[in-house]
């Protein structure tokens, strides 16, 4: 047993399996919802729960018409999550996100700033394309995102719980866009890239979406709920061989770490916060997949949407059209 599981008492064992299983029921119950409105897009799905029962935030990169927005809609709807959705332009200002200070003057005639909470005051935010909007608006966010809380003339703000920020990006249109700082990247739990649909799931979406009636989003659990799962997440114990795992993983995708034949290309790789996301992110895609431990099977099932955008190739690289996918795809098969 490794030093996380021998903390556990008995009772704390039997105490987080009852917990899980729980949970497990209730998360089945999410995803059958989520089925019945985004369809083919289990992958997406999928790592897209995880990201909120981690408490995290998720960037998601796909082509328009892939249904990134009606899948932040029913995830607001069906975690029961107050949902707001900002559209990202290159004129869109702080303040649009914050909110403002704006003079009020009561009866008397006595004037004082009031805060006008702006979008960002909910529980699930959806930044879209966020890369279209300048740098000092894109940084409107860092704080939040990291700190939970944002401050405006000085005084601070706390942002409700949970709080979640899943932005869209569109892989193609590059012109007029503004590329996202490491920074901002980093504070992204998983990049979760999203693929067209399969024959079967587009055939069903032509059916289902094109005649009178169309399915909607219904409430499965509420923010408190949601919170609960989050702590469990959290307190589900992790093996030494999956704790090694995430290790070799996170510290082979490192400039001169001698264990990728693709080691040269790589300018900068993952910091801590890197085994931080896998850490947590495993333990949530096991109790995802109704399991009450993970496996180094799910590290390298994560690897990619948890490591993609905490990487950066040598110009070298591109030029030989070696990606980060390649490189990450190197060094899983060494792991375990």
């Amino acid at each position: 047993m490794s030093a996380i599981d021998t903390k556990l008492t008995k009772t704390d064992e039997k105490a987080i399996i009852e917990l899980a299983e729980n949970a497990v029921a209730d998360i089945a119950g999410v995803k059958q919802a989520i089925g019945e409105v985004i369809f083919g897009q289990d992958n997406v799905v999928d790592q897209s729960l995880i990201t909120i029962f981690c408490g995290g935030h998720a960037l998601l990169v796909g082509l328009p018409g892939l249904a990134k927005t009606k899948l932040v809609e029913t995830l607001g709807t069906t975690l029961g999550m107050v949902e707001q959705r900002i559209q990202f332009t290159p004129d869109l200002m702080p303040s649009d996100i914050l909110g403002s200070e704006i003079l009020h003057q009561d009866e008397g005639g006595n004037r004082s700033f009031q805060f006008v909470k702006g979008p960002i005051f909910a529980q699930l935010l959806m930044a879209d394309e966020i890369n279209r909007a300048s740098p000092r608006t894109q940084a409107a966010l860092l704080q939040a995102m990291q700190e939970h809380h944002v401050t405006i003339a000085g005084k601070r703000y706390d942002l409700p719980a949970p709080f979640h920020v899943l932005a869209t990006q569109n892989p193609l249109e590059q012109e007029g866009t503004y590329p996202l700082p490491e920074a901002q990247l980093d504070r992204f739990l998983m990049q979760i890239d999203v693929h067209y649909p399969d024959l079967e799931a587009e055939r069903r979406i032509l059916f289902e979406t094109t005649g009178m009636e169309e399915a909607v989003a219904r409430k499965i659990m509420d923010a408190k709920r949601l919170l609960e799962i989050q702590n469990l997440v959290r307190r589900i114990p992790v093996g030494k061989s999956v704790v090694d795992a995430i290790l070799e993983l996170v510290r082979s995708a490192r400039p001169g770490a001698k264990n990728s034949r693709h080691e040269e290309y790589i300018s900068w790789g993952p910091g801590p916060r890197a085994s931080q996301a896998l850490m947590l992110t495993v333990r949530a895609r096991s109790l995802l997949d109704g399991r009450l431990a993970p496996s180094v099977d799910d590290v390298l099932a994560l690897a990619e949407p948890v490591l993609q955008h905490r990487m950066q190739l040598s110009f070298a690289a591109r030029a030989e059209a070696i990606t980060v996918r390649d490189v990450i795809g190197d060094l899983k098969p060494k792991i375990g």
